[in-house]
């Protein structure tokens, strides 16, 4: 059985797929259409190609709702008036989720329209078919269920008796994260208490980011490499208050994702002793 669910930025809710919105028909979970981008050279045969970029996806759903045969028509209204009101595009995106008896997958969504309700043969007291297109601007399934690791933490570059140049302690980890989904995946690492120079790593693609600044006790230290995040690198001081860190990032730094398959993963601070945790989702090409 199949049914979609709606919650828009206010938290509400409406499913299609039971009683009393009915799913009818649902196209668009699998067809997105791509840009081919290529270049061609002065005598070339052909193009070279350099990228497929993934357009916007495009969701149709068909529904009826189906009031008691006791009720009349003031309840298949005030139905009506649920679903335009939970899908007001005005709202902004929400969470589309998508399950059957096999997956579960969301997407961010927001409607391209208020419903459209047929009148000519689609509508009796006690029955309504209608018609709501779903636009996501970013296109990838997600898993439902967010990957949350904590690393683990080692003390590495002791030296005794010392010896100058002295090199103290620092203190890291390395793990390998899976991303078993069908396209790289973006990565949101939280450094919770002090830390001197964190810096994180995708030793399988040899992508870093370091951030030269030192993180006191009690605060945390976020990087999220999401595209489009505003604050990718943020300092939270603990009454709740965010500072940008951009700024502290060092040059040689690129907002990396975890590739298909295992990812060699690692993180390594030159002092402190935070506790380290790495969360992403697996993203899909379609359900």
């Amino acid at each position: 059985m199949e049914t979609i669910t709606f919650t828009n930025s206010r938290g509400e809710t409406v499913k299609f797929g039971g009683p009393p919105f009915y799913l009818q028909s649902v196209t668009g979970l699998g067809d997105v259409t791509a840009q081919i981008q290529s270049q061609k050279s002065p005598f070339q045969d052909g193009s070279t190609f350099l990228d497929a970029v993934l357009d916007d996806r495009d969701i149709d759903i068909t529904f009826i709702i189906v009031a008691d045969l006791e009720q009349n028509y003031g309840d298949v209204s005030k139905a009506r008036s649920q679903i335009a009101r939970v899908c007001d595009p005005k709202l902004g995106p929400g969470i589309l989720r998508y399950e059957n008896d096999y997956v579960v997958r969301t997407i961010e969504a927001v409607a391209s329209h208020v419903p459209i309700y047929g009148d000519n043969g689609e509508r009796t007291k006690t029955l309504q078919k209608g018609m709501l297109n779903f636009v996501c601007n970013n296109p990838f399934w997600l898993d439902n269920l967010t990957e949350n690791i904590k690393l683990e933490d080692f003390v590495a570059h002791f030296r005794f008796p010392f010896k100058f140049p002295v090199r103290f302690a620092s203190r890291g980890d390395s793990r390998v994260l899976m991303n078993n989904g069908d396209v790289p995946t973006p990565i949101r690492v939280e450094f919770r208490g002090e830390a001197v120079n964190p810096k994180i790593t995708n030793i399988t693609t040899g992508k870093f980011i370091k951030i030269n600044r030192s993180i006191p006790a009690q605060y945390r230290l976020v990087i999220d490499t999401s595209f489009g995040e505003k604050r990718k690198v943020e300092i939270i001081a603990p009454d709740g208050i965010a500072e940008n860190a951009m700024h502290y990032m060092d040059l040689d730094s690129d907002f990396f994702s975890l590739d298909v398959g295992e990812n060699k993963f690692s993180f390594i601070t030159d002092s402190g002793r935070p506790e380290v945790y790495v969360e992403y989702k697996n993203r899909f090409l379609s359900v």
